[in-house]
């Protein structure tokens, strides 16, 4: 009787330390470049692939895929509102690059207002002076990140979420953007907090524009339990190749699945010439 009893204090023991550790948030981020609107000036350039023709199946895929947060990069105001109008039960955060107001791409996080409580939050240039609107380095554009700081409605657990697009030109900009996003993060990781990056880097993984981001942090693409490496970005079904630039970081959370959301149709042909990637995680 006492061996039974010992065995059962044992395992009632090792059952508690297991739901100790175990993670109690469960989290699923999606990085979207939108491609911008007829709005922002490419209508003539994406001919069939406007964003009136396909607007509809953005809204189709975040509806089949539930994400808690995500992040669009490139957005124009109008598909904001569009977004806005057409997913109520999210909210978002982010203003246009170009006037920290409504002019110009946004780099805005979408939450799911049931599911995480937005805290605080704001924009900042990728710059040498990130507190105003302006262009940074050697950069085509004026670039942003948006971050955010939220919490679990269901645990009350926090984490940091921050969303950038990364210059198309500029080596210098793309650099010395990586080093800033990483300085920025600090604070929270000296808080122990889960932390997520999503963007367009506009590199590929081995580009070591990356290493002031590796330092302190994990891309879910290769730490992933279940992972997938097909290429990002279509450019409309021109691009040959296998091309990795939309990529998702993460630290202090455990990586579950990464997918590249190329196989299914959302009711247009493309639903942009970036295809969204998703990660599954826990913290």
């Amino acid at each position: 009787m006492k061996k039974i009893l010992l065995s059962v204090a044992i395992l009632a023991s090792a059952l508690t330390l297991v739901s100790c550790f175990a993670p109690k948030n469960q989290i699923k981020v999606i990085s979207y470049n939108i491609r911008l609107s007829a709005h922002g000036g490419a209508r003539g350039a994406d001919g069939i692939h406007y964003w009136d023709n396909r607007r509809h199946a953005s809204i189709n895929m975040i509806n089949d895929e539930k994400p808690t947060v995500f992040g669009l990069q490139e957005a124009c105001s109008d598909q904001i509102d569009f977004l806005e109008e057409n997913l109520p039960q999210y909210d978002y955060i982010g203003v246009g690059r170009d006037d920290g107001k409504r002019a110009g791409e946004f780099m805005a996080i979408f939450y799911d207002k049931e599911v995480v409580e937005l805290l605080d939050g704001g924009t900042f240039w990728l710059s040498p002076t990130p507190e105003k609107v302006s262009r940074g380095w050697d950069a085509a554009c004026i670039r942003t990140c948006t971050w955010s700081r939220m919490r679990m409605k269901a645990t009350g657990d926090e984490f940091i979420y921050l969303n950038t697009h990364l210059d198309h030109v500029g080596a210098k900009a793309q650099e010395e953007s990586l080093k800033l996003i990483a300085e920025r993060i600090k604070p929270y990781i000296e808080e122990e907090l889960p932390i997520f990056v999503t963007a367009d880097f506009n590199c590929t993984p081995e580009n070591p524009i990356f290493e002031p981001l590796r330092e302190v942090m994990d891309d879910s693409r290769e730490v992933a339990e279940e992972t997938d490496h097909r290429g990002t970005f279509n450019g409309w079904n021109t691009v040959k190749g296998n091309v990795l630039i939309d990529h998702i970081f993460l630290r202090d959370a455990k990586a579950h699945s990464f997918r590249v959301l190329c196989d299914k149709n959302y009711g247009a042909p493309l639903i942009s010439d970036h295809y969204p990637v998703v990660l599954e995680a826990s913290f």
